[in-house]
């Protein structure tokens, strides 16, 4: 990319009016410019016909559309879920899933139309995690860096173009933290309801438990769904398997909830995956109870999916998916508690909750392997 010339993808619609009149036209131009680029999905200047040939001519010379490049893309053979391989202008690698529908939940427990009809896209917010939780492969790989506002919308587009169908469903649950990368996940947000048009009661964000960006989602009234990976609502439990928890421990947390949900009038969804022996003891689901009759919310339980590939070392390598899981789910159940339970989409190419772990030299374009010689995946827990 020609450093001096501003790159369009990413620019929300004040942004590409301001662009505009820098360069001696009207902000009408800049709405053009927006609408050409989320709406119609417009990938060069030349697709813009409607802008008068004079001021495409000056685009050329001063703006360029520079996206993120697919490599590889493979389809799960069980359920149609579909796993997306991006390289970043620097070489870096990310991941996209996109999950069909009716694939989200187990036996049935969601039906309708609604659901019949619903495509989500998965997305990343980063290259890597810096949190180090002890279920997700993506804390093997290390913290590279934050996606730009344009790397995020532009697996959207992408998504868009390459199904030839509407994504109904976005989910920030890929690749990093998304909150620890706010303000350029927020200005995708921003593109993703003004531009193209996915409205944000079908926009989830995901995160690990960023207790004082959760208040800034509250005091900016962020409409999009919460949901937060908790795992556990005993602080000793949570930090074994959530490290962010010393940082934030659970009645912090819990706080910043309450707060979010007084300003934003939107309930939360907690993300729970049961390990045998950990967080699925009668103390455990007492305090999670306890805990989620705090806020209006519902449950969404994970399925654990093993990151044996990843050579884990310590809790890592011991966690086991739970046998109580039904019997825990019918006790919540009991105490008037919503809960779902997850299916294991796209778990035939590695593309299931919490495996994603590009396994290449992030760099050696060289050497960059097909899917079926990495074990890389994004998130399929998705929240209604």
């Amino acid at each position: 990319m020609d450093s001096r010339r501003q790159n369009l993808l990413g620019l929300t619609q004040t942004e590409l009016c301001t662009f505009a009149v820098n360069l001696g036209e009207s902000r009408y131009r800049g709405t053009q410019l927006f609408q050409w680029l989320y709406a119609k999905g417009a990938v060069s200047v030349e697709a813009m016909t409607n802008l008068g040939k004079p001021f495409r001519e000056q685009l050329r010379h001063a703006a360029t559309i520079d996206g993120i490049e697919l490599l590889t893309q493979q389809r799960s053979r069980t359920d149609g879920t579909t796993k997306f391989l991006f390289r970043l202008r620097d070489g870096l690698i990310i991941e996209s899933v996109l999950i069909p529908p009716a694939t989200s939940f187990d036996n049935h427990e969601v039906s309708g139309k609604d659901e019949q009809q619903r495509l989500t896209l998965c997305v990343s917010t980063q290259v890597g995690c810096s949190l180090d939780c002890k279920f997700c492969a993506t804390a093997t790989m290390g913290f590279r860096r934050n996606l730009a506002a344009g790397e995020i919308i532009d697996q959207i587009l992408q998504m868009k173009r390459l199904s030839g169908r509407k994504i109904t469903n976005v989910v920030f649950m890929g690749m990093g933290e998304p909150l620890m990368n706010y303000d350029n996940v927020m200005k995708a947000v921003e593109i993703l309801t003004d531009g193209i048009g996915i409205v944000a009661r079908r926009v989830t964000l995901s995160t690990a438990g960023r207790a004082e960006k959760i208040i800034r989602m509250a005091d900016e009234k962020r409409r999009v769904k919460l949901a937060v990976s908790l795992h556990s609502a005993v602080d000793e439990t949570r930090t074994k398997l959530m490290p962010i928890n010393k940082k934030f421990g659970v009645s912090a947390l819990l706080s910043a909830l309450e707060y979010y949900y007084a300003r934003v009038k939107q309930r939360v969804t907690y993300e729970y995956i049961f390990f045998d022996g950990i967080n699925d003891t009668d103390k455990e689901v007492a305090q999670l109870i306890k805990f989620a009759r705090r806020v209006p919310c519902k449950i969404n339980v994970i399925p654990f999916h093993s990151i044996a590939f990843t050579a884990p070392r310590g809790l890592s390598a011991s966690l086991r998916s739970s046998p109580r899981l039904h019997e825990i789910v019918g006790e919540l159940r009991a105490h008037d508690l919503t809960v779902m339970v997850r299916s294991s989409t796209g778990e035939d190419i590695d593309a299931a909750c919490g495996q994603l772990a590009v396994k290449m030299d992030q760099r050696a374009e060289d050497r960059i392997s097909i899917p079926n010689q990495t074990h890389q995946a994004a998130t399929s827990s998705l929240v209604q």
